[in-house]
């Protein structure tokens, strides 16, 4: 007796794997169900679940299955050209990814840290450039990101944008910091108010404002420093 084909719409919606991935995240699928998003779908006989479950025993799991060749998966049937070339890319990528060098971050412990992290990219600058160094619980500098360019405005730099990235990358804390072109770092009541909006939006979020430095031509200043900050 032939069992019935089990397919994909078959499943409930909240037990199919793009439907658990989007909401439980990739995470907290099994190897099996990443592969078969991988593979979108089965033959006549088989769901892409299947498919892809036959292809990990086929291949002892993931362990063989990082360096078989185009020709070793299209003797899987249900597996052609197309699909055989999906799956060596992802194994590529993924090796690719392994192999990246650990890239040694920098570390800010003081306002002077910050200036030297940045004086020489921004002392001749002749625009405003706002920029936000993103720091894990370590003070690391995870990312580096120039948010506008022009005169610092309260409506322009708005918390939103400074925060957002701040909660995608995990930053425990922030440093704000701008240059004045004038190559005089002294900050005006705009930098004072702005300075103090971050920081109460900061609060709220649960990413503290460590800082907000103002660069000019070989001299800065810190508004952490200055009391701003608190």
């Amino acid at each position: 007796m032939t069992l019935p084909t089990l397919l994909i719409r078959d499943i409930p919606a909240q037990e199919r794997p793009r439907e658990r991935l989007l909401k439980e995240g990739a995470k907290a699928l099994t190897n099996k169900e990443i592969l078969a998003i991988l593979l979108r779908s089965g033959t006549k006989k088989e769901s892409a679940l299947q498919l892809a479950g036959k292809l990990l025993v086929e291949f002892d799991g993931l362990t063989l299955l990082r360096t078989a060749t185009i020709e070793e998966l299209c003797k899987i049937n249900g597996i052609g050209i197309a699909k055989a070339v999906e799956i060596q890319a992802v194994m590529e990528i993924g090796r690719r990814m392994h192999t990246l060098p650990t890239e040694e971050k920098y570390v800010i412990r003081s306002p002077e840290d910050v200036s030297n992290y940045v004086m020489e990219d921004m002392r001749f600058l002749t625009q405003e450039h706002f920029i936000a160094l993103y720091l894990n619980t370590k003070n690391h500098v995870l990312h580096r990101h120039t948010l506008f360019i022009g005169s610092l405005n309260a409506s322009i730099v708005h918390p939103r944008e400074v925060f957002k990235e701040a909660l995608r990358r995990s930053a425990a804390s922030v440093i704000c910091l701008h240059n004045h072109p004038s190559g005089d770092p002294t900050p005006s009541r705009e930098d004072i108010e702005v300075t103090k909006r971050l920081n109460e939006a900061g609060k709220v979020l649960g990413v503290e404002l460590l800082d907000h430095v103002i660069i000019g031509d070989r001299q800065f200043i810190s508004l952490k420093e200055q009391g701003h900050i608190i």
